[in-house]
Formats: C-alpha cells, structure tokens, sequence
C-alpha cells in the first residue's frame, strides 16, 4: 500500500507538473482555445500541448476565482477537462491536484463529492477505482454532515465495483483512517463504509469507539451487515458487538438500538440472536433512561410480531402496566400511540381482556398528549373489538374527554367523531353524541369552533342532508338569535362551510332568511362575514331553476345594501362577492 511520504512525493510531483502546464497553458493562442471548444480548424484534429494544457489552465484559473459560481461550474466541468487529458493524466496529474487544492465552501465541496462519485469511466474503470479513495476520504471527514454523506455515498458506489483484494488493499485502509480520525467526523463517516466492506473483506472488521457519539451511529451499518450474512456468520460475527450494543454504557447508545431493535431483528438470519434481542427489547424497557424507555416504547408492534403471545402476555404485559405510570410523560405518550398495535397480535378477545383495561388508564392519565395519542388510535382498536364494545367500554370516556379542560384533547374527539358516527349509526349519535357536537359549535376556543362546523359537515355527508335539515341545521340557525355575537359568528361560519353539501331547496327556506337577519347585525365583522358566506351560498341557488331567480331578488340587493356599509371591510367583502355572484 502507498505510504503518506510515497503520496506526497507524488502529489509534490504532480503539482510541479501542473505548474509547467500553467506557464505553458497561458503560451497558448487562440487556435488552443478554438480546439477545446470543439471548433473544426485543423487544430482540432491535431495532439498538441493546446490540445490538453488548456483545460488544466482554467480550471486552475477559475478554482481560485473569487467568484464561487466560477469555482462551481469548474467542478461541474471535471468530467470535460479529464475526458481531454486522457484516464493516464487524469489519474496521475488531475486526480492528485484535487486532493490537495480544494479547500472551498461547502457547496464547491458537495459537488466534488458528487462528480468523484461518478469519475470511474475518466480513471480506468473499475481496475482504477481506487485513486479516487484519498480525495473521497478527506471530504469524508469534512464538517458539514451533507458533504460527508455524499462522500461516503460516493465511496459505496465505488467499493460496489472493487474486487476483494482492491477492498482488502485499500478500502479497508481507508475505513481504518477515518476510524482513527481526531475529529469524530471522520469516524462517523467510517461507519457509513463498513457494510460495503464488510461483504468482500478477508478479515473480521470490529467495531468499537471511544465516544459514544460515533458508536451509535454503528447500529445502522450493523442492520446493513447482518442482512449480507448468513445466519451462522450472524452468530460468528455480530453476537459479541450486539451484546456490547445492549449493555453499553452510554444511554444514546442503547437509545439508538431501542429505536432500530425491530429493523435489527428483521436482517438478523439467526433464530438464536434473534431471542436475545427480544430479551435486550425486554431489558430496554426497564432501562435507567426514560428517553432509552420512550424509543422502545414506539417499537411495540414491531416487537410483538417476534415474540409468541403467551410470552407477551407473561413477560411484556407487566412491564407496559408499569410504564403505564411512569415518571415520564414523554415514555407514556410513546406508549399510548403504539400500544394499538398489539390489537392484531391479540385478537377480539384478548384485546378485550388485556389491552382494554390499558387503554381505560391511559385516557384517564394527567397529561393531554398522552390522551391525544389514544384517541388518534381509536380506529385500531374498532377494527379489533368492534363498535359494540367500544362504544359500551370506551365511549363513556371519550364523552368525558370531550369537556376536558385541554383543548387539544376537544379538538381530537372533535376530529375523530364522524368516524365514531359512521361505526355507531344514526340514532346511537343522535342519542348520545348530537348534543355534545352541537355544544362545540359554543367553544371559547376559535380552533375548536371552527373544528366543530367541519365536523356537522363531514357527518352530513355520512348521515344524509335530510338528516342535516332535521338534526342539526335548526340547531344551527338558532344560535343566530343569541345575545353572544361569537354564537352568531358561529351561525355563519357553519352555513358557509354546510353550502356545498345542501340542496337549494335548504338555502331558499331556512338558511337564506337567517342570512338577512344577521346581514344587519350590529356587529361589523358578523355583517362582512355574511357577505362572504352570501358567495358560498349563491352557486347553490343557481344551479337550481327554481331557485336561481333568488340570486336577482334577494342576493344581489343584500349585497348592494352592504356596499354602502358604514364598515370598510363589509363595503369590501360585499363589493368582492357582488363580482363572484
């Protein structure tokens, strides 16, 4: 292998050359620049020093431009210069130069990144692949995390064409220098190479680090070797460092193996480390670090479909009662989004008899998000039990939820309920849910108001818009007579959101006289609110002959009498829905 005196000797080499290319390069006439453009003088056709000498001149020339511009669009045109100097002198002259020149912006080192990338063709092929290593290898250890990644990208896509003995001579090397770096930059772009290496190496290549910040990020790679090994090679190779993973002592390790312990357990081949990984899952549950107990908390279907039920009934159960009160919110909110996932493993039956009593104690718990997190999954767990049992086992619940005194937690029984209304029918809403629908319509939050007409929208679309003119649109349009403007604000933010979903028939003998009425609403931003529900509801009157006439005798004169409105934005919003109607 080359040592750093043999590469610098080289490098030193081939600067002096480019050097000489400079002087001579900037000797060159016209015709040389003619030849490099493609021109078809008998230059063009000839192998002078214009011929290759040009390019190198500007590209040196516009690499220490001020202008990063210039210096990008040099690095966008390294596959032209080599391409003019050959694969030798691109290998030996260009190739070295870049190593050691660039020292640019993150923008000029990111496309440099990326060229090398695609540099095998201009270098020799695959045989030659390797002289791209080095300048690959020092943007690999670059600050900026998006110049690494594209590095190391680079250095995969090239390692995929090396044979074992170019990965043994020098992609090993290299992952070995950047495991050792100073910097843990270098060292976390190591551990984006060991997958790649790892198929066509001879010799085991471990794992190991002093700072944590580089070990976590070996888990990922480590996904990536289990699934190119067999499940003996699983055993030989990775029991020990999955081990290390699982009693390591930093929590961000642990943390970032509680996050990808299912992702693991699927490449793993070996049935064996497999069951240890299940125990480790186990372990991380009771784990001294609540954040390392939230991150396993959000793999609980993932783990379940590893493990047989009795022994999630036995050994997992247990331990999510206990997280169930833990000290954490954090860890009780993770727990509530992916404790539904369980339904399927258990079935109706054992969901009833083990997670329901679970669900039960987190809608009851102190903390909104952790309450928000179980009413998202409601759906889950209907699949499951069906709509009988929720509604006799849940449902009391939810209904209490909807006065919490969060609004959040309003808002999401809020958005949940059509589908409720949907699994539950007709007469069990209107028995037991119209009620507290319409008392949101009254909310003193605005989101949970206007959350509360979208919702009379999407139910009159489940039940029907002659349930609509029965149940809920006198309901609505009563509240236009309230002394609280913000009930008579309400009135018309939900006409205006009902307007597509009724019939003209609707708007001409309810809806439109309680528009006329609040049209001459002491309040100002009532009135201009009118004007625009005036233009939701006009294409409704139109596309129907019998009504369309109203549009001429009623709509438009209301909107002229707004126009002259004493209020700016009533004048305005009328004037504005005067044009649309």
């Amino acid at each position: 292998m080359e040592t750093d005196n043999e590469h610098t000797a080289a490098v030193e080499v081939g600067n002096s050359e480019m050097e000489g290319i400079i002087e001579n390069g900037m000797a060159v006439d016209g015709a040389g620049t003619d030849s490099i453009q493609g021109g078809d003088t008998a230059d063009s056709k000839s192998s002078g020093a214009g011929d290759t000498v040009y390019p190198i001149a500007v590209l040196m020339d516009e690499l220490k431009h001020e202008d990063m511009t210039l210096r990008l669009h040099a690095i966008q045109g390294l596959k032209t210069i080599a391409t003019a100097l050959g694969e030798t002198r691109t290998r030996d002259e260009l190739i070295p130069f870049l190593d050691e020149s660039i020292d640019d912006e993150d923008e000029i080192l990111l496309a440099l990144a990326r060229e090398l990338g695609e540099f095998l063709p201009y270098v020799g092929g695959p045989s030659y692949g390797f002289v791209l290593l080095r300048p690959l290898e020092n943007l690999a250890g670059t600050e900026e995390t998006v110049v690494r990644e594209e590095a190391v990208k680079s250095i995969n896509a090239i390692a995929d064409v090396m044979d074992s003995e170019q990965i043994e001579k020098y992609l090993v090397p290299c992952i070995a220098r950047l495991s050792e770096g100073d910097w843990f930059t270098c060292r976390s772009s190591a551990t984006g190479l060991y997958a790649a290496a790892y198929a066509k190496a001879k010799e085991q290549t471990r794992i190991n680090d002093g700072q944590d910040s580089v070990r976590l990020l070996t888990v990922e790679p480590l996904i990536a070797i289990a699934e190119k090994l067999s499940a003996s090679q699983n055993m030989e190779h990775l029991a020990e460092i999955l081990d290390d993973l699982c009693s390591d002592k930093s929590w961000r390790v642990r943390y970032m193996l509680g996050e990808k312990v299912v992702s693991l357990s699927m490449a793993l081949k070996n049935d064996e480390l497999r069951e240890a990984l299940s125990e480790a899952a186990l372990q991380l549950m009771q784990d001294q670090e609540a954040e390392v107990r939230g991150a396993i908390c959000t793999q609980l279907e993932g783990i379940s479909e590893a493990m047989p039920r009795e022994k999630m009934v036995e050994k997992v159960l247990p331990l999510l009662r206990i997280l169930l009160n833990d000290p954490s919110q954090h860890v009780r909110a993770n727990l509530a989004k992916s404790i539904t996932g369980l339904c399927d493993k258990f079935g109706k039956d054992g969901t009833i008899e083990h997670l329901l009593p679970l669900f039960l104690m987190i809608l009851k718990d102190t903390f909104p998000e952790v309450r928000l997190n179980i009413i998202s999954q409601l759906d889950r767990i209907n699949k499951v039990v069906g709509v009988d049992y929720l509604s006799q086992s849940l449902l009391p619940a939810i209904v209490e939820l909807a006065e919490d005194k969060q609004w959040r937690v309003r808002l999401a029984i809020i958005e949940y309920v059509p589908l409720l209304a949907s699994q539950l029918g007709m007469q069990f809403f209107d028995e037991q849910l119209s009620n507290l629908t319409m008392s949101w319509l009254g909310d003193p939050v605005y989101s949970v108001r206007d959350a509360a007409t979208i919702n009379l929208k999407k139910l009159t679309l489940v039940f029907g818009v002659d349930w609509a003119r029965k149940s809920i649109i006198p309901k609505i349009l009563a509240m236009a007579n309230h002394p609280n403007y913000l009930y008579r604000m309400t009135t018309i933010f939900a006409i205006t959101t009902l307007a597509p979903t009724i019939t003209p028939a609707i708007v001409k003998d309810l809806i439109l006289p309680a528009v006329e009425t609040l049209a001459s609403d002491p309040i100002p931003n009532i009135r201009f609110n009118v004007a625009k529900s005036i233009e939701a509801l006009a294409p409704v009157l139109s596309s129907d002959p019998q009504t369309k006439t109203l549009v001429s005798e009623r709509i438009l004169p209301l909107l002229n009498k707004l126009t002259t409105d004493s209020d700016q934005d009533v004048r305005y919003f009328a004037v504005k829905a005067a044009k649309a109607v």
